[in-house]
C-alpha cells in the first residue's frame, strides 16, 4: 500500500470528521511509517489538551494492524498506559517494564537496571505522555537514551513520541528532554516534528477544556498575564470554599467512586493533610491502614513481585489471554489494600503485611509496607530511617558492618523490612504524581499559594497540568486567582 492509500485508510478509522490539522498530521505519520523514512528518524508530536492526538494515534494503530505492521504502545506510568490502552484498544505497557530486565546490585550497593534485548522486527513503538520522560534511571544511563537504544536496536523499528510541553517537565528539569528536537538530535537521531494546537474535544460545553486551552495560550505570552479561571458559564467547573468541601467531596465519591475522585495539591505536606482528613471525615477510618485504602507507591521496588504475584480472575471469556505480570512495582503506581494480615512495630517504625491490588494491571501481590511514609512530609523514607533499616538487616543476619560490600548487598537484597514498600495515601497527591493519569472528578487545591507565584511559568504549567487531569468535573478549592 502506498502512502496516500495508507493515509486514506487511517482517516477512515477516525470516529469523527477530522480537522485540516489532523489530516496533515495523518499524512505526516503515514510518510513516517513508510519505507521511505530513514530508520534513525523519530517522530515527535506535541499536542495540547483536547486536540485529538490520542484519537489520531488510535486510528494509526488500527491502520497499522490492518496492513500487518506491528505496534508496541508505551507510557511513562501505569495509569497513563491504561488510559492509552483504552483509547487505542490495544494493550499498553510502561516504558520501564518493556525495556529493562531484572536489576542487578551495583558496586555502590544500589540496584542498577539493565537494558533488555529488543526482539521486535518492523515495529512502530508509540510512547504516550513522553513529556514525563526524565533523563535518568535508577543507577543507569538516561531513560530517554535507553529508550532510543532499545527501540532502534531492533530490526527496522521506529519511534513516535507523544507529549504536551505545556505540562510539568520531569522533576528537577526545566524542560522535557524527550520533546526537545535538539536533545534528540544530539543523541544522533533525525527528527520529524508536528504540533497540534486546535482543540476539538468537547468543544461546546467543556469548561475543563476551555480553561486548559486558555492557560496554554496565556503561558505563551510575554509577560505572563495574571491567571484567570472561567467557572460560571460552564456546568463542569465549580469553586468550593473550605467549609463546603466535605459535602462536595462526599457527593463526588458517591457519584464517581474512590478511584475516579482525586485531590491535586502543591506539596507533600498539603497532600498528607488532605489524605488524613479524607480518611477521617469522609470514610470514618481511624486505623492507620484498612481494607479498601487507596495507596500510591513512593519508590521503585523489585522485591515483592518476585515472591507473590497472583493474577486476578478475569471477567472475560475463558479463552482470554493472561494479562502481563508485574515485574516490579514502580514509583507512582496506584494500589488498593485488599487485605491486612498483620501489623508490627520495629525500630520505632510501623510495618504491615498486606495483599495489594493494582487496578491498572489487574494484579495482586502480597507485600510488606513501611507505614511511616504514609504521613511523612518527604517524598519517601528519610535517610536516617533508611540507615536504621540497613543496620538492623545486617544485625539480624549476623553480618558486621565491616563486612565486604558484596556480603552486605546480599543481606539487603533478602531482607523484607529493608525492602518494604514505601507508600502514601492516594486520595490527594501532588501534581507530578497525578501527571499521566485522568480522573472523572478532580479537585485542585489552590489555597496557600503565594501571590508572587501566579505569574511564573511553573505555576501556569502546574495549573494547566492539574486542570487537564479531569475528564468530567473540575472543582477549584479556595482559589485566589480571578474567577469569571
Amino acid at each position: 500500500m502506498d502512502i496516500k492509500g495508507f493515509a486514506t485508510l487511517a482517516l477512515e478509522q477516525l470516529p469523527f470528521e477530522p480537522t485540516d490539522q489532523q489530516i496533515k498530521l495523518v499524512a505526516a505519520l503515514s510518510r513516517f511509517c513508510s519505507a521511505y523514512t530513514p530508520q534513525d528518524t523519530v517522530f515527535v508530536l506535541n499536542g495540547y489538551a483536547g486536540t485529538g492526538k490520542t484519537s489520531v494515534m488510535g486510528a494509526l494503530v488500527r491502520t497499522l494492524r490492518i496492513v500487518g505492521i506491528p505496534t508496541v504502545l508505551l507510557a511513562s506510568t501505569g495509569r497513563a498506559a491504561k488510559v492509552f490502552s483504552n483509547f487505542t484498544g490495544q494493550p499498553a505497557y510502561t516504558i520501564h517494564r518493556k525495556i529493562y530486565a531484572a536489576p542487578v546490585i551495583g558496586a555502590d550497593g544500589r540496584l542498577v537496571s539493565r537494558l533488555t534485548v529488543n526482539p521486535h522486527v518492523n515495529t512502530v513503538f508509540i510512547v504516550d505522555e513522553a513529556s514525563m520522560i526524565g533523563d535518568s534511571m535508577d543507577g543507569g544511563a538516561g531513560l530517554l537514551q535507553d529508550l532510543l537504544m532499545y527501540v532502534y536496536s531492533g530490526i527496522n523499528c521506529r519511534l513516535i513520541l507523544l507529549g504536551d510541553t505545556a505540562q510539568l517537565p520531569p522533576v528537577g528539569l526545566a524542560e522535557s528532554p524527550a520533546m526537545d528536537p535538539q536533545q534528540l538530535k544530539s543523541m544522533g537521531m533525525r527528527v520529524t516534528r508536528a504540533v497540534m494546537t486546535r482543540t476539538v474535544r468537547q468543544k461546546s460545553r467543556s469548561g475543563i477544556l476551555y480553561n486548559a486551552t486558555w492557560l496554554r495560550h496565556a503561558m505563551m505570552q510575554s509577560p505572563l498575564p495574571e491567571p484567570q479561571m472561567w467557572v460560571s458559564r460552564f456546568p463542569d467547573v465549580e469553586v468550593v470554599s473550605p467549609e463546603d468541601l466535605e459535602d462536595i467531596l462526599q457527593k463526588s465519591f458517591a457519584k464517581y467512586g474512590e478511584g475516579e475522585t482525586l485531590i491535586i495539591t502543591r506539596s507533600n505536606k498539603r497532600a498528607v493533610d488532605f489524605n488524613l482528613a479524607v480518611r477521617r471525615v469522609i470514610f470514618d477510618r481511624d486505623e492507620v491502614l484498612v481494607k479498601g485504602d487507596r495507596l500510591i507507591v513512593a519508590r521503585n521496588n523489585y522485591y515483592w513481585t518476585r515472591r507473590s504475584v497472583q493474577q486476578k480472575e478475569s471477567d472475560g471469556d475463558a479463552g482470554e489471554p493472561p494479562r502481563q505480570a508485574m515485574e516490579f512495582v514502580a514509583n507512582g503506581e496506584a494500589a488498593v489494600v485488599d487485605k491486612v494480615y498483620s501489623t508490627e512495630t520495629r525500630n520505632m517504625m510501623e510495618f504491615a503485611d498486606v495483599r495489594l491490588y493494582f487496578p491498572d494491571y489487574d494484579v495482586s501481590i502480597n507485600a510488606k509496607l513501611n507505614l511511616d511514609t504514609l504521613v511523612s512530609e518527604g517524598a519517601y523514607l528519610s535517610r536516617e530511617k533508611q540507615q536504621t533499616l540497613v543496620d538492623q538487616a545486617l544485625a539480624d543476619a549476623g553480618v558486621p558492618q565491616t563486612a565486604s560490600v558484596t556480603a552486605q548487598r546480599e543481606v539487603l537484597k533478602a531482607d523484607p523490612y529493608y525492602n518494604a514498600l514505601q507508600v502514601k495515601y492516594a486520595y490527594a497527591v501532588t501534581c507530578h504524581k497525578a501527571q499521566g493519569g485522568q480522573w472523572k472528578s478532580v479537585f485542585v487545591d489552590m489555597g496557600y499559594i503565594p501571590p508572587d507565584a501566579y505569574t511564573t511559568p511553573e505555576f501556569y504549567r502546574w495549573l494547566y497540568t492539574a486542570t487537564s487531569r479531569a475528564t468530567e468535573r473540575l472543582t477549584l478549592i479556595n482559589p485566589s486567582v480571578q474567577i469569571n
